[in-house]
C-alpha cells in the first residue's frame, strides 16, 4: 500500500463494497438503509436537535468575541480569492442543487401536502410552511457548514498542520491523530462525504429527468437519469482537472450569474409583492420561534414526531455529512480572512440569500395553489419547480434557465467533491493528482447511482441519516478541540492584545 495514502485504499475499497452490495442486492440495501434510518431518527432525533443548536450558539459566539479579530492564516495573509467570488464558491458549494431541487417543493409540500403544525391548506398553512423552510435552510446549516470550515481553516493556515479532519484533534489527542485513530476518523470523514455528495448529485439527475420529462416528454427512469449521471460526470472532471483555480472559479461565478437571473425573473413576473412581503413577516416569525424550533421534538403527537423525522432530522444529517466537504472546501478558500468575517459571511449571508430564493420561488408556488390556479402539489417532487414556471410568462425559457443552473451547481458541487475528497486521502495536499480525483469522481457518480437504483429519493435520504451519526460525533470533538487552541492562543496573546498580534 502506497505510503500516506492508507485512507485513501480503505475508503474506496469500502465504497466499493457499498457500490457491489447495490448492484446485487438493490432491495437488500433498501431495506437496511430504511431500518437504519427509522432507528436513527427515533433514538437520535433529540441528540440532532441538541448537537446543532449548540453548534450555533458556539459559532454565534465566535461572532461577537475577541477572539473574532483573529486571522484564519498568518498575521499578513491576504484573502486570495475577491469578496464576491469567495461568497459565490462557498454558496455555490454549500446549496447548490438542493437550494434548486427544493426551493419550490419544500415550501408547497409544507403548505399542502403534511404541514409542520398539522394544519394544511390555510393561511396558518403558509406562515408554517414558509417558517419552518427558513429554519432547514438558515443559521443552523450554515452554522453545522461554519464550525467545521473554521476549525479546519484555523489548524491549516494557523498552525500549519495539514488539512486533514484528523489533524484538527491534536490539542485533544496529541500525536495519535498519526496513528490508526487519525486514519479512522479521516475515513469516518471521507465516506460522509462522499455518501453527501451523491446524494445530492442523485437528487440533481432526478430533477434534470423531471425538467427533461416536464418539458420534452422525456421518461423519468434509471436508465435516463444515468445517461444524465454519466455525462454531468465527463464534464466535471474536465474541469476538475483545470483546477481550483480555474474550473471551479469560473463555475462558480457562472452559477451565481445564472441564479440571480432566474430569481430576478421569477421575481419580476412572479407575485413581486407578496414575495417581498412574505420575505419580511417569514424573517420575523423565523428569528421569533428560532428558539423554539430548535429543539421542537413532538414527544407527545407521533404524527407531527413523523414530521420532524422526516424534514428537519433528515436536514441536519444532510448538513452534517456534507460538512467535511464543504467545510474543507470552504477552509481551503477562506485563508487570510478574520474569525469574525468568516463567520459573519458564512452564517449570515448565504442564509438570507437562501430566505429570499424560498420567498420567490417558495412563494410564488404557494400563490398558485392558495388561489387556485394550479395544484403544484399533485406533481412530482422533482417537477414541481417547472410546473409553477408554466404560470408565469416566459415559462419554457425559465425551465431551460433552471436545468443549466441545475447541471452547473451539479458540476460544481461534483468538481469541489472531487477535490476535497482528493485533499482528504492525500495526506492533505492541496494539490491532489488528477488520477485521485479522476477515482473519486467515478466513485461519486458510482454511488450517486447504486442509491437511485435502490431505492430512488428514499434511498438517498436514508442513507444520508446513516453516514452523518458517526461523523456528528467527530464534529463534537472538533469544536472543543477549537475552543481548548483558541482559548490557550487568547490567553497567550493577552485579550487587550489580539487586535495587534492578530
Amino acid at each position: 500500500m502506497k505510503k500516506g495514502y492508507t485512507v485513501f485504499y480503505v475508503s474506496v475499497a469500502l465504497l466499493a463494497l457499498l457500490v457491489a452490495i447495490g448492484v446485487l442486492m438493490p432491495e437488500g440495501l433498501e431495506r437496511i438503509t430504511s431500518n437504519v434510518q427509522t432507528f436513527i431518527s427515533n433514538a437520535f432525533g433529540w441528540y440532532y436537535l441538541i448537537f446543532v443548536t449548540l453548534i450555533v450558539v458556539v459559532c454565534l459566539y465566535f461572532l461577537i468575541s475577541p477572539i473574532g479579530r483573529l486571522k484564519l492564516g498568518k498575521p499578513d495573509d491576504k484573502p486570495e480569492f475577491s469578496r464576491p467570488t469567495w461568497l459565490a464558491m462557498l454558496f455555490s458549494a454549500g446549496m447548490g442543487i438542493g437550494l434548486v431541487f427544493w426551493g419550490t417543493a419544500e415550501p408547497i409540500s409544507h403548505y399542502a401536502v403534511s404541514s409542520p403544525t398539522g394544519e394544511v391548506g390555510t393561511n396558518q398553512a403558509i406562515r408554517d410552511a414558509m417558517r419552518f423552510t427558513f429554519f432547514h435552510w438558515g443559521i443552523h446549516a450554515w452554522a453545522i457548514y461554519g464550525i467545521v470550515a473554521l476549525v479546519l481553516a484555523y489548524f491549516n493556515f494557523r498552525h500549519g498542520e495539514p488539512g486533514l479532519i484528523s489533524a484538527t484533534l491534536r490539542p485533544i489527542f496529541g500525536e495519535r491523530v498519526n496513528g490508526a485513530a487519525g486514519k479512522v476518523v479521516d475515513i469516518i470523514a471521507v465516506l460522509a462525504t462522499v455518501i453527501g455528495v451523491a446524494t445530492t448529485l442523485g437528487f440533481g439527475a432526478v430533477q434534470i429527468n423531471g425538467g427533461l420529462s416536464y418539458l420534452f416528454g422525456i421518461p423519468t427512469t434509471i436508465r435516463i437519469q444515468f445517461l444524465i449521471i454519466l455525462i454531468v460526470t465527463v464534464l466535471f472532471m474536465i474541469s476538475a482537472m483545470s483546477g481550483l483555480g480555474k474550473g471551479i472559479k469560473i463555475l462558480s461565478n457562472a452559477n451565481m450569474g445564472l441564479a440571480a437571473l432566474l430569481f430576478l425573473l421569477m421575481f419580476i413576473f412572479g407575485p413581486t409583492l407578496f414575495i417581498l412581503n412574505l420575505f419580511t413577516d417569514t424573517l420575523g416569525t423565523y428569528l421569533q420561534n428560532l428558539s423554539r424550533m430548535s429543539f421542537r421534538i413532538a414527544p407527545l403527537n407521533e404524527d407531527i414526531r413523523a414530521w420532524i423525522n422526516g424534514w428537519t432530522i433528515f436536514y441536519w444529517a444532510w448538513w452534517i455529512a456534507w460538512s467535511p466537504f464543504v467545510g474543507i472546501f470552504i477552509a481551503r478558500v477562506s485563508k487570510g480572512r478574520s474569525i469574525r468575517e468568516f463567520v459573519f459571511s458564512v452564517l449570515l449571508i448565504p442564509s438570507v440569500l437562501g430566505f429570499l430564493w424560498f420567498s420567490a420561488f417558495g412563494g410564488s408556488a404557494i400563490m398558485l395553489e392558495h388561489d387556485g390556479v394550479a395544484s403544484i402539489s399533485a406533481l412530482a417532487t422533482e417537477e414541481s419547480l417547472f410546473g409553477v414556471f408554466a404560470h408565469y410568462p416566459f415559462g419554457s425559457f425559465l425551465s431551460i434557465v433552471a436545468i443549466t443552473l441545475i447541471g452547473t451547481f451539479f458540476i460544481t458541487s461534483a468538481d469541489s467533491g472531487t477535490y476535497v475528497l482528493g485533499m482528504m486521502t492525500t495526506n492533505g495536499s492541496h494539490s491532489p493528482g488528477n488520477k485521485i480525483k479522476l477515482t473519486w469522481g467515478i466513485m461519486l457518480a458510482a454511488i450517486a447511482l447504486v442509491l437511485l437504483y435502490s431505492g430512488g429519493l428514499q434511498a438517498l435520504q436514508n442513507t444520508m441519516i446513516a453516514a452523518a451519526l458517526p461523523f456528528s460525533f467527530i464534529m463534537a470533538l472538533m469544536t472543543i478541540s477549537l475552543i481548548k487552541a483558541l482559548y490557550k492562543e487568547s490567553k497567550e496573546l493577552g485579550i487587550g492584545q489580539i487586535r495587534k498580534k492578530a
